[in-house]
């Protein structure tokens, strides 16, 4: 039987065996290679989120670079300081509230505050002025003519007495010539025959109102401080024949500031009660009235 099929199937059968056990034996020798569980789109999101990711740390790096922190150095320091809130002024106050009517103790507070850094304590006691120095102030419900008929009841005697020049009985301070211009036009009802001369530095010089004043006998005189202090320093103006000092105390501009709130005015209404009135009316002589 081995003759009927001959060398050839010998030579076949041989070769399968071999050819069997050399592949088994090359599977046996190949390396086991792992298994690539990753596609490529699996690993294009695995570089995306890696960016990503590094591209956040990075922000945060920048950000703490940006934002410093506290150390032990700056714990020490003081905080900043706080701003400085605005202080109200006079407008602001009496805009919010009313307007009330001047009294001795206003002035008397004035006069102590302005000397206070000029004067020794013994000289600040002398500028004291008591209660009888005083007329008694307008309550806002007066004009200038009524409230002048209340504290000069006997006007038209006094007028009548006063024939001296160069001085006057009753001096009316206001702040400014406007103002004085108005005051003289509501004393219309109290004046009478008395002659009134207006006192301010606007448009008239002083020489023009001290021939003005040694002319002829002037009964009122109306104007600023300033004027005025100039007009006694130059000895055109006397204080001899002074009875009355009344003040626009009350009277208050677009500002709502008094005469002595407007800082040039009272420098020289101050100046003004130096040049001896304070003095004459210690000595009373002289009356104080707060319009």
């Amino acid at each position: 039987m081995g003759d009927d099929l001959g060398d050839e199937w010998w030579a076949h059968e041989g070769k399968s065996d071999v050819s069997d056990a050399e592949e088994e034996t090359q599977q046996d020798e190949q390396p086991t290679e792992k298994p690539n569980l990753k596609t490529k789109p699996e690993k294009r999101k695995s570089v995306t989120e890696k960016t990503a990711k590094a591209k956040k740390k990075k922000k945060n790096e920048q950000k703490e670079c940006v934002i410093p922190q506290k150390t032990d150095t700056d714990e020490g320091k003081s905080p900043k300081p706080k701003r400085k809130r605005k202080k109200k002024t006079i407008t602001d106050v009496l805009s919010s509230s009313e307007p009330k009517p001047g009294c001795p103790a206003d002035l008397q507070n004035v006069v102590t505050q302005y000397f206070s850094d000029k004067r020794s304590v013994i000289e600040q006691e002398e500028l004291k002025l008591l209660d009888s120095c005083f007329l008694s102030s307008n309550d806002l419900t007066h004009t200038l003519s009524s409230y002048l008929k209340q504290v000069c009841p006997k006007w038209s005697k006094i007028q009548k007495q006063h024939t001296q020049q160069s001085s006057v009985v009753l001096l009316i301070v206001c702040s400014s010539a406007l103002r004085t211009i108005e005051l003289i036009k509501q004393l219309t009802a109290f004046k009478g025959e008395a002659k009134v001369l207006k006192l301010f530095a606007k448009h008239i010089k002083v020489e023009e109102q001290v021939k003005l004043l040694q002319k002829g006998v002037t009964h009122i005189g109306v104007g600023t401080p300033g004027r005025i202090s100039a007009l006694i320093e130059k000895e055109g103006l006397s204080l001899q024949a002074l009875k009355y000092l009344v003040l626009d105390w009350n009277w208050r501009d677009q500002k709502l500031r008094r005469m002595v709130d407007v800082p040039e005015v009272k420098l020289d209404f101050m100046k003004l009660l130096e040049s001896g009135i304070l003095n004459a009316c210690k000595d009373d002589k002289v009356k104080i009235g707060l319009f």
